[in-house]
C-alpha cells in the first residue's frame, strides 16, 4: 500500500528553497517517491488551514517515505529547507478500496 508525505511551506528565502529543490529529486528517486502535487495554485473551499506551498509526495510504502526522511542521503537537503522555510510535514498511509 502506498505512503504518503504531505508537506505545508512556507518558503522565507527563494534563494536557498531553489538549492533545495534542485538537490531533492534525485532523493526522492532513490526512495520511489514520485510527485502528485507540487506547488501550485490552493483554492480555500472551507476551514482555515493556513496552506502556503503544498506538496504531496507518493512512495510505494509509508516505510519508504520514513526511510526517505531519515536518510544519510536526504540529510544535507533537509537543511537547506530548514534554512529556506517553515515546514510541516506529515506521513500517511494510503488507501487501497
Amino acid at each position: 500500500m502506498p505512503g504518503y508525505l504531505i508537506a505545508n511551506l512556507d518558503v522565507k528565502d527563494a534563494a536557498t528553497f531553489t538549492q533545495y529543490s534542485e538537490q531533492v529529486g534525485p532523493v526522492l528517486k532513490r526512495y520511489g517517491a514520485r510527485f502528485l502535487v507540487r506547488g501550485g495554485a490552493i483554492e480555500a473551499l472551507e476551514g482555515d488551514l493556513p496552506l502556503k506551498r503544498l506538496v504531496v509526495l507518493e512512495f510505494p510504502t509509508l516505510d519508504a517515505a520514513r526511510r526517505f526522511y531519515n536518510s544519510a542521503d536526504y540529510a544535507p537537503v533537509k537543511k537547506l529547507r530548514h534554512a529556506s522555510a517553515k515546514s510541516d510535514l506529515i506521513i500517511v498511509d494510503g488507501y487501497s478500496g
